[in-house]
């Protein structure tokens, strides 16, 4: 539970809903004018909760609740007031205020409302999967841009490697949106099929093809006033990529088989491991719908990038796996830390977590030793892409992938052991064809 911070410029009131609370046992913060509370609340922290009265001399709590949304602070934010208009309540609401409290009956209403309020942030908080919450600087730097695009409408297009967590920013993003408490609705692009895509994400009216017994809506009519993630959107067959084209610059959409467009106010995400520009070249992806999606770019460094994260992560995901096995394993040994740190992930977070998960399972307790870790030992990663200093041998090493692949870069990418869009870069670079 975090603290209540009460906005009133009647230093008297202000006082005394400040004492209410804190008899109470509810940490309390007090801000005297507009001016202070604009200084404040943008450092406020996530589980505070905000308490501002509507009229102040130079401005009115309705403006400030605005001022801090566009600064991405989504704390709950309660309206207090003398006046019981409702047009005044309508419009505190509209603007994202939690609810609408009078001070007549404040002091009757005030804890209840704020104790209904911590129970279903408390379930909330039960039914989200932990997510660790990274502290190097390259993602406290995309923390920050998250901040930024979050409470905008924007089109975010994610761009990392297989198992960096491309999903959870996704739902950061949403969650610290104008449209957090809406739909969220998550969509791997790669497993839908050709015949059946359009279907998936639009729709279909009853008999519009064989086995269409009844209407289906689809997912962009559940993302409705929320937002819809598209993982692996590369993956989009042509024909769905021009209808995904129209719903983004018209707002709207037509189930197959239908004969009337549907309304759809939609934010979209989308997500990616491939390099879109090469594929666009490939003639698989429309170079207009690309940069409908791309207003806005966050890139996700493969961990290998990020080694200060590693053991943090690793520490993390043994608690978690310790809860979740009911084991009681206590850390790692020395060596064991040294592989974690040396070792290449290529599978990202998601395979540190997979190897901490079966750590775990055959330690059960006591420290993780490099013989339960289950990878391999190697030098520390240099700074090159791939494990070879000599630049004709990566460039030989390139055209026999190609060669033995017949020319399939993902495949190609495979062997060599690295991800499609370095693979792309090497070539450019070495002028491979």
């Amino acid at each position: 539970m975090g603290k209540v911070i009460v906005i009133d410029d009647n230093t008297v009131y202000c006082d005394y809903v400040g004492n209410l609370l804190a008899k109470s046992g509810v940490p309390v913060e007090k801000l005297y004018s507009l001016q202070a509370a604009k200084k404040a609340l943008p450092k406020a922290e996530p589980d505070d909760i905000i308490l501002s009265d509507l009229r102040f001399p130079d401005g009115n709590g309705i403006e400030l609740l605005e001022y801090m949304r566009k600064a991405g602070c989504r704390n709950p934010f309660f309206i207090m007031t003398d006046y019981d208009e409702v047009p005044t309540a309508v419009r505190s609401m509209k603007s994202g205020a939690e609810d609408y409290i009078s001070k007549r009956t404040l002091e009757q209403e005030l804890l209840p409302v704020l104790q209904n309020l911590w129970k279903r942030q408390n379930q909330s908080a039960s039914k989200k999967e932990r997510i660790f919450d990274r502290d190097s600087e390259t993602f406290r730097k995309i923390r920050h841009r998250i901040k930024l695009v979050a409470p905008t409408d924007i089109s975010v297009l994610i761009l990392g490697e297989n198992g960096t967590g491309k999903d959870h920013i996704a739902k950061m993003i949403h969650d610290q949106s104008e449209r957090t408490g809406k739909p969220y609705v998550a969509v791997d692009c790669s497993v839908l099929t050709p015949s059946l895509a359009a279907s998936t994400l639009f729709g279909h009216e009853k008999g519009a093809f064989t086995g269409a017994i009844e209407s289906h809506r689809g997912y962009f009519a559940e993302a409705d006033g929320g937002t819809l993630f598209l993982d692996e959107v590369g993956n989009l067959p042509s024909d769905v990529q021009q209808m995904l084209l129209r719903a983004i610059q018209n707002k709207t959409y037509r189930p197959v088989g239908g004969s009337k467009d549907k309304v759809a106010d939609v934010r979209i995400i989308s997500a990616t491991n491939e390099d879109l520009e090469m594929v666009i070249e490939e003639k698989r992806f429309r170079r207009d719908l690309y940069y409908r999606l791309r207003e806005f770019v966050l890139e996700i460094p493969p961990l290998r990038e990020c080694r200060e994260d590693i053991l943090p992560l690793a520490n993390f995901f043994l608690n978690e796996m310790n809860a979740t096995l009911k084991k009681s394993v206590t850390g790692f040994d020395a060596e064991a830390q040294r592989l974690l740190c040396n070792y290449r992930w290529l599978g990202n977070v998601r395979e540190l977590k997979q190897t901490i998960q079966s750590a775990v399972l055959l330690t059960g307790e006591g420290l993780i030793t490099v013989d339960t870790l289950g990878v391999e030992d190697v030098e520390p990663e240099s700074s090159s892409d791939f494990a070879l200093v000599d630049e004709r041998m990566q460039k030989e090493r390139i055209k026999k992938a190609l060669k033995e692949t017949g020319g399939n870069k993902r495949q190609a990418a495979r062997l060599l052991g690295t991800t499609p869009p370095t693979l792309y870069k090497k070539m450019e670079q070495y002028n491979i064809e």
